[in-house]
């Protein structure tokens, strides 16, 4: 019975595989690989990325796709950098009209495929090529900065270090009730749980790997603020995906959807809602990036959606629609950081990188297809 509630699918245990041996082969050719420093821009850099696969989770759920956000990143950030560095707005206001402009740019792009039947592959796919023309139109082709040192605390900030631990805390207890309730309902109901004395045990390992990760990130700086920014966001997203009758629509509608349609879920509403959320979090990946590298450029955010969606397959979503968890994505973008950190550490010629991230694109697809296969 225990090891029924332990026990972990061939995907979570690939997934922690691949992370051990791409750290530990990376470690053994470049020490610098496991230093506290870049292990911290590691999480850095695998923020952006990881924003844009939380929004792609949802949609490749609901069976779409949305190759416009790497676009939608350099021109949020684009628009952003204009309008603090060219007219001297506070960061504040920039920060809410910038993000106004991802949710409005997900509504027509949402319309168009819910409302108008356009497949999401056409509407996004020149999305991307009018958001390209459009921050190469409003940026006159040139590098907009420096921006305000409040702004750039989005990309480039720390938290204090007991600022960390307190976090930590509030982390560990939150956990704690989630536990206890979870534990409750399943007695409740009947269905198997583990022990309280287990629940306890399970929860202190959990508790010591929080404080030992912030206690170990804070010999740095601290904790980033972009990373923050990701767990944030995931833990919202997860809950309204999983605890949420919008979320479980989201992925009924992936799943089937005819017997979607006949169960009276409103379809066109949740796709449109989807592509609001997922345009959005690009538009809050626009501001890090920007922020970090203290610049708005016409190549910012190339190919970052091909990340996004890599990250969403490797982390075990499919394409097909119906099946994709939040933490899984966030866990392929950290493979897909892992192995840009690591190869550029080794100075290894871009191109072999390009490389590397298409094949196992590719046998992450191939593993999604295999393993359905299977349980069919």
């Amino acid at each position: 019975m225990i090891s029924n509630r332990f026990k972990l699918d061939l995907r979570a245990y690939s997934m922690i595989t691949a992370i051990i041996v791409i750290w530990t082969l990376f470690a053994i050719l470049d020490p610098n690989f496991l230093t506290i420093r870049n292990l911290s821009n590691l999480l850095v850099q695998m923020s952006v990325t990881s924003i844009l696969a939380i929004g792609m989770v949802l949609i490749i759920v609901t069976g779409n796709i949305d190759l416009s956000v790497g676009s939608l990143v350099g021109l949020t950030g684009g628009i952003a950098a204009i309008l603090q560095v060219w007219y001297g707005w506070h960061t504040i206001p920039v920060i809410l009209l910038t993000l106004l402009i991802g949710a409005m740019i997900g509504f027509i792009q949402g319309w168009w495929i819910a409302y108008r039947a356009v497949p999401a592959f056409i509407v996004t796919l020149g999305g991307m090529l009018i958001f390209r023309g459009v921050l190469t139109g409003i940026t006159k082709s040139q590098t907009i900065a420096p921006l305000d040192e409040s702004f750039k605390l989005i990309g480039q900030g720390y938290l204090i270090p007991i600022f960390g631990y307190f976090i930590a805390a509030l982390a560990s207890i939150l956990i704690l009730l989630i536990m206890i309730k979870r534990r409750k309902n399943r007695i409740r109901y009947a269905f198997t749980s583990t022990s309280q004395s287990m629940t306890y045990l399970i929860w202190f390992l959990i508790c010591i790997s929080i404080f030992a990760f912030v206690f170990f990130i804070n010999q740095y700086q601290g904790v980033p603020i972009p990373f923050m920014a990701v767990i944030f966001l995931a833990c919202i997203f997860t809950f309204i995906a999983k605890k949420t009758v919008f979320g479980r629509q989201v992925y009924a509608i992936g799943g089937n959807p005819e017997a979607a349609f006949l169960s009276g879920i409103p379809i066109k509403k949740r796709i449109l809602t989807v592509f609001i959320l997922g345009n959005t979090l690009a538009a809050i990946a626009g501001l890090i990036l920007t922020a970090r590298v203290n610049a708005a450029t016409v190549s910012a955010g190339t190919m970052y959606e091909l990340d996004a969606i890599a990250a969403c397959v490797i982390g075990g979503t499919s394409l097909m629609g119906g099946v994709g968890t939040i933490t899984g994505a966030i866990i392929g973008a950290l493979v897909m950081a892992s192995l840009d950190n690591g190869m550029s550490l080794m100075n290894i010629d871009s191109f072999w990188q390009l490389i590397v991230k298409g094949s196992i694109l590719i046998l992450a697809v191939w593993f999604d297809i295999y393993s359905q296969r299977k349980t069919a």
